[in-house]
């Protein structure tokens, strides 16, 4: 009887193929892909359909909403790393939090929303960490303190 031995890499190769034969689009009606993105404060409900790379925040252009190049620049990476610069039309909600947060939602729910659109995306944003929620928020004030940490200045005499 012959055993088979198979290397960690390769079993998760197996599997991963598996998973991405599995994964399906989800698409609405209208064949958008809806995701919902989060940071900080900041929920973002993001819908991408096939197009010429036109983004809309809350009604306004991405010039107009994010002024910094900073923030434009955070929200095209999940596009740059999959590649699909100008293909896609994104039209994106955002409530709470500063802008920064905001920016960050959005981000998070392109990428969400390009695996929904494209399952075969998955792995290259995952690898650079787009899917992943970041958690960091802010932390409660606590009593006896002046902020979350900071105390009141003491006072020897």
């Amino acid at each position: 009887m012959a055993q088979e031995t198979h290397s960690l890499e390769d079993l998760k190769g197996a599997i991963e193929a598996e998973a991405a034969e599995e994964r399906q689009q989800k698409l609405d009606k209208f064949g958008r892909a809806y995701a919902t993105g989060k940071r900080k404060d900041a929920v973002a409900r993001v819908w991408i359909k096939p197009g010429s790379g036109k983004i809309t925040i809350n009604g306004r252009d991405i010039d107009v909403y994010f002024a910094r190049p900073v923030l434009r620049m955070l929200l095209n990476q999940p596009l740059v790393t999959a590649q699909r610069v100008n293909q896609y039309d994104i039209t994106c909600s955002v409530a709470g939090g500063g802008l920064s947060g905001q920016a960050g939602a959005i981000r998070h729910g392109i990428s969400r929303a390009l695996t929904y659109f494209e399952p075969a995306l998955r792995s290259v944003l995952k690898k650079d960490g787009f899917l992943t929620r970041d958690s960091r928020t802010v932390e409660r004030k606590k009593y006896g303190k002046a902020k979350a940490r900071r105390s009141f200045q003491f006072s020897k005499r």
